[in-house]
């Protein structure tokens, strides 16, 4: 073979290997499946659990509340709430504030109809907030929203006491009920048929009578028939008078506030009375009511494993408030 012949034969076959398409190691399955594989991307951030709203107090509570995101129906039940350390319906003082830490997780809302311009009702979600705090002055008073096993929600203090209002069923230490409620009662000084409002107590006179719930005076003085009488407006719709008393404790006038258990007078028999007692009476949305077994509401403490819990929850908001 010429040495012409021999270069043209080594050329040809090294093009025809060049022709030859190239081997991967990498299979079409592999590749496919790397390319369906998502792109790393970072954690979503999660939004907080709570949110904290504060507001001056500078028209009333009302409209503080109010621009917190706080319905009427709740605002009222705060106010009831801190009435025993605040009285929330007077003007406000300079500087105070009120905070409220809300459950973003919708842990504090409620249904509320309400109605719609067509007058078809409606139910909106409604945020009760699980901590309120009032800063008057130098002073803070808070109060923690806690809901019982039937999903009724009540606030509490930091340590667990309830702020619903309390009555006592007695006003002083009695002998015996000398006459009781009736709507029709032979009247021994009138000497008359009529009703009798309340329950008279017997009692030595001086006996010390005591507020059977915290309110305030709406009048003290004399009236016919009581004598000397102090009547009470205690939280809705409850009111009591005290008639026939002997004096009144001093210091005491209209518009005062008194609180439960407090001396406001001693038994006496001023008035129309056959003897020294204590004419009680209780209303209830105005209307007599008899005092010795009308219903009145009861403080109703934690139990001691829902106030652990409780107070665990107190820790953890309080330090967002």
């Amino acid at each position: 073979m010429s040495s012409v012949c021999a270069a043209y034969l080594m050329t040809h076959d090294h093009a025809a290997r060049n022709d030859e398409p190239d081997v991967s190691l990498v299979s079409k399955d592999s590749t496919t499946a790397a390319a369906r594989l998502p792109a790393t991307t970072a954690p979503i951030p999660q939004p907080p659990a709570f949110t904290v709203k504060k507001a001056p107090i500078e028209r009333n509570f009302a409209a503080a509340t109010q621009s917190l995101g706080v319905d009427a129906g709740t605002t009222a039940i705060l106010v009831r709430a801190f009435h025993n350390e605040l009285d929330l319906t007077r003007d406000p003082q300079p500087g105070d504030q009120v905070s409220a830490v809300f459950d973003n997780n919708g842990g504090g809302d409620k249904a509320d109809a309400t109605q719609g311009n067509g007058g078809s009702a409606s139910i909106v979600s409604v945020r009760e907030p699980l901590a309120v705090r009032i800063v008057r002055g130098s002073a803070t008073h808070d109060v923690f929203l806690y809901k019982d096993l039937h999903g009724q929600p009540l606030y509490y203090t930091k340590d667990g006491a309830s702020t619903k209002p309390a009555f006592d069923r007695y006003p002083l230490a009695f002998t015996r009920v000398s006459s009781g409620f009736s709507l029709r009662r032979f009247d021994p000084v009138a000497h008359r048929w009529q009703s009798h409002n309340g329950v008279d107590l017997a009692a030595p006179p001086g006996t010390p009578v005591h507020a059977t719930a915290r309110g305030v005076i709406r009048f003290i003085g004399r009236q016919t028939g009581y004598g000397k009488v102090v009547v009470i407006e205690n939280p809705a719709p409850y009111s009591t008078t005290f008639a026939h008393l002997s004096r009144f404790a001093k210091g005491l006038r209209r518009g005062s506030h008194v609180a439960r258990n407090q001396v406001i007078g001693y038994v006496g028999e001023t008035g129309w009375t056959t003897g020294p007692h204590l004419h009680y009476e209780v209303h209830v949305d105005n209307v007599p009511q008899d005092p010795l077994t009308v219903g009145l509401p009861e403080k109703t403490p934690l139990r001691a494993g829902e106030l652990q819990q409780f107070e665990a929850r107190v820790a953890q908001l309080t330090a967002l408030l």
